[in-house]
């Protein structure tokens, strides 16, 4: 019996470091580190992706406190001050994306860049990093799942460390964070595999390949957890969007694709003497 992992990572003074934060940062590195090669094979100035971070990722925090404040409407307008208190937990994932992606195409419009192609690069990465940063949640013992035994978790054969860390609160629980972070992987190693493929992908379908896996599996992993955000229906709001987004994506991809119009992903940009 190991019992749970500390979630902080260091003490700096009085500064305390979190794993989670540590995690987080790791994934973005390694996601901007591997849009930023596949910039510059489709043609994209790799400086593109460096504003791009920049500009999105207070964006898509701020996204992911206001989506998750305005589904929890209810206890913020008695409690305002709370607002702003992110360091108290309360961000939503679907939140940081929607912003991103509203960042995307603002920059993309002013950058004279496609933003199919600009989605196109980004996707797989932004998968990874999901899937990195579910461990962030797996360190702070959040974002898990219904009440189970140690004899079901050890029928998954998880390593102990898992098994203990899910241990919360004298039950054991259903580690969804890791089914997400397992379904984001997959969807990764899926994706970079097949995208180079001539002819397989015009632009902007790599991007909706990943809102549609990313949807559906989000779907199944949010049903099982005990911390959704519902509305006032008893729907959870995770689950509705998934379903709105994957038939959306869906559609579009139909669409597009019968349009027969649209350059490859492989074409890159077609744009290069306006962007660089």
């Amino acid at each position: 019996m190991i019992g749970a992992l500390n979630p902080i990572a260091l003490h700096l003074g009085g500064l305390e470091i979190h794993w989670y934060g540590v995690i987080i940062a790791m994934a973005v590195l390694i996601a901007v580190t591997l849009a930023m090669k596949e910039a510059t094979a489709r043609g994209v100035n790799e400086d593109h992706i460096l504003n791009l971070v920049l500009w999105a990722l207070p964006f898509a925090l701020i996204g992911a406190r206001l989506y998750y404040v305005m589904f929890e409407w209810g206890y913020y307008v008695k409690h305002p001050a709370e607002i702003i208190a992110i360091w108290k937990g309360g961000i939503a994932i679907y939140g940081a994306l929607i912003a991103a992606v509203i960042v995307f195409l603002v920059y993309c419009h002013y950058k004279w860049l496609s933003p199919w192609l600009i989605f196109d690069i980004a996707a797989p990465t932004v998968m990874l990093a999901q899937a990195i940063g579910r461990w962030g949640n797996f360190m702070n013992q959040e974002a898990f799942g219904a009440k189970t035994t140690l004899t079901y978790l050890r029928g998954l054969h998880l390593p102990e460390f898992i098994i203990q860390q899910m241990n919360i609160n004298g039950a054991f629980r259903q580690p969804t964070f890791l089914y997400e972070s397992m379904w984001n992987l997959v969807g990764f190693v899926l994706i970079m595999s097949i995208r180079h493929h001539k002819h397989w992908f015009k632009q902007g379908e790599i991007f909706l390949s990943y809102v549609m896996w990313y949807s559906f599996g989000r779907f199944f992993v949010e049903g099982m957890r005990t911390d959704s955000l519902y509305l006032a229906a008893g729907l959870r709001v995770s689950q509705l969007l998934s379903i709105v987004l994957f038939v959306v994506a869906l559609g579009i991809f139909i669409w597009r694709r019968k349009k027969q119009d649209d350059p490859w992903y492989l074409e890159g940009n077609t744009l290069k003497a306006l962007n660089n």
